[in-house]
């Protein structure tokens, strides 16, 4: 039985329960070196930002200086990601990640999780994702419907260096509510801890040196998940303890670095020590997000036991406070960029129209529009409304993805905020269908994608309670019909609203939200104050 020695934390736990022959370990008289790179949720920053900050060119050259230093130490090396590959930068997004993926490849990454945004496409992109990948794309919870099995390889084997390593993928289960349900309709999104029970007989058949988990699921400190799935920290506790060796997470987007026993460093900044969390005898690292870090983690295997020598987080050109470099800046690699810029220059042609101007901030940021009402919000909502000639409307929050600064206006800023490719429809239905429908979505808790923004509906309360409501400032009629503008992705189900594209009064007019709002604003440009209406809540 393999021990895992916490040699930072300085804890000792027994590890794997697996019924692995002698013969599959190296010998016990030779240690075995392995370094660990990792990153996650890139979402699309091919491209250093406009700071010079992170970009995959960078990344490419601080990967060759460490691994041509790990080689000269005789590290066997891993490179891994924990998914979220798609959707967050327009160029990216308007060439599917084709460059994302590619770049991956030259990288020489070995294997990464399929995160939830690797469905913001149809399937089809995904399968040309994989192929633009020379690396597999893992997922062992996703199980096709029609035939109960795993819908995409649920794990790899690779051999380095007289090891065999097992990396097993996994999905957070809130997939199934926050993607596409047109997309992911016949897949059933089963808990990871269950999918790896499933998994581990295989994989201990192949006779593992190690095992590591690559997942999408987040760290949830003290598995503290709140309203979202259980994440790494669920899994580890509810494994075997030393089932597997590592867990090489992303999807909470955050450095996890451990302040004490189960509890997160929040203060964390760039260049600071790290120290990944450990759980029942797991490792679970996670390198925040953007490729704005590749996480190190060593690890010494000595027979059947495997310590964890040192841990690091590195900086990829980042900036404190002051607009000075985190440690020393990293140049570009040249092959990487060479083979980089035609893709940028291909999406900047495309964004590079300027479409009107706005003279106020318009407030679309994560930490704002999933806790309450903004007037970016509202001019989603109303420019969704006018296009399709409706008496109110409503979007949820995670729809809305980015602030617009004040100034000029282009379609990167359009596609920054909109970047799913999300259809506007209508449907029209009594006043007594719309109470029950804005009653439900109202009641979705802030700090959750879900949080619905709406346009002309106003409370009417007694209490606590939603007695009523007005639209446009009138009384709600319960007998007379009301349209109401929607996009694809709510009226699909996502974010667990109530389905609405399978009733035959759903028209779906194939417009997409960004070109709706890149029309409004050219019209009504500039963009003046907006008022923000109080929630639909009684609260």
């Amino acid at each position: 039985m393999r021990l895992i020695t916490l040699s930072v934390l300085t804890l000792l736990s027994a590890c794997s329960a697996s019924t692995l022959t002698p013969e599959s370990h190296s010998d016990s008289a030779q240690a075995h070196y392995i370094s660990v790179f990792h990153t996650n949720d890139h979402h699309g920053r091919f491209w250093h930002n406009d700071k010079g900050e992170y970009g995959m060119a960078a990344r490419a050259t601080l990967l060759k200086q460490l691994r041509a230093q790990a080689k000269q130490r005789g590290d066997t090396v891993l490179l891994l990601s924990g998914g979220d590959i798609n959707t967050g930068i327009p160029e990216s997004d308007l060439q599917h990640a084709e460059p994302d993926f590619k770049a991956m490849t030259l990288l020489g990454y070995d294997a990464m999780a399929i995160g939830n945004h690797e469905f913001d496409n149809p399937l089809a992109v995904l399968d040309k994702q994989q192929r633009w990948a020379d690396f597999p794309l893992l997922s062992a919870n996703i199980i096709d419907k029609r035939n109960g099995e795993p819908a995409y390889t649920p794990y790899t084997l690779l051999q380095r260096d007289n090891l065999n390593i097992a990396i097993l993928g996994l999905t957070t289960t809130d997939t199934a509510k926050i993607a596409n349900p047109d997309f992911i309709g016949n897949f059933d999104f089963i808990e990871p801890a269950t999918a790896t029970k499933n998994m581990l007989p295989k994989i201990e058949r192949r006779n593992p040196d190690i095992v590591i988990a690559v997942t999408h699921m987040g760290h949830y400190s003290n598995a503290q998940h709140g309203i979202n799935a259980p994440g790494d920290v669920t899994l580890a506790r509810n494994l075997p303890k030393g089932a597997v060796d590592m867990i090489i997470g992303g999807h909470s987007q955050e450095p996890v670095c451990m302040a004490a026993k189960n509890s997160n460093n929040d203060s964390y900044r760039p260049g600071m020590p790290c120290q990944p969390d450990n759980q029942n005898g797991i490792w679970i690292m996670q390198a925040h997000e953007w490729g704005k870090y590749v996480g190190h983690a060593r690890f010494k295997l000595l027979g059947e036991e495997l310590t964890l020598e040192s841990y690091e987080l590195i900086p990829v050109n980042l900036k404190d406070a002051t607009g000075e470099w985190v440690g020393d800046y990293i140049n570009k690699d040249q092959e990487m960029l060479d083979f980089l810029t035609p893709y940028q220059q291909k999406g900047q042609e495309k964004l590079s129209v300027t479409l009107g101007h706005t003279e106020v901030h318009l407030q679309g940021d994560r930490n704002k529009v999933r806790f309450g009402q903004t007037n970016l919000g509202q001019l989603i909502t109303q420019a969704q409304m006018n296009h399709v000639d409706a008496d109110f409307a409503v979007i949820s929050g995670g729809g809305i993805r980015d602030s617009i600064s004040q100034g000029d206006i282009d379609y990167k800023d359009i596609l920054r905020v909109h970047p799913f490719k999300n259809r506007i429809g209508y449907i029209e239905f009594s006043g007594r269908e719309a109470f029950a429908y804005i009653s439900k979505v109202a009641s979705y808790p802030v700090d959750s994608g879900a949080y619905a923004h709406f346009n002309q509906v106003a409370p009417v309360c007694e209490g606590d309670e939603l007695v009523s409501v007005r639209i446009d400032g009138q009384p709600l009629e319960l007998d007379k019909t009301y349209r109401m503008s929607i996009n694809s992705y709510n009226a699909a189900g996502g974010d667990g609203y109530p389905r609405l594209n399978t009733d035959t009064r759903f028209v779906d007019t194939g417009d997409s939200d960004a070109s709706i709002l890149s029309e409004y604003v050219s019209k009504h440009s500039p963009i003046k104050a907006i008022n923000v209406p109080h929630p639909v809540t009684c609260q």
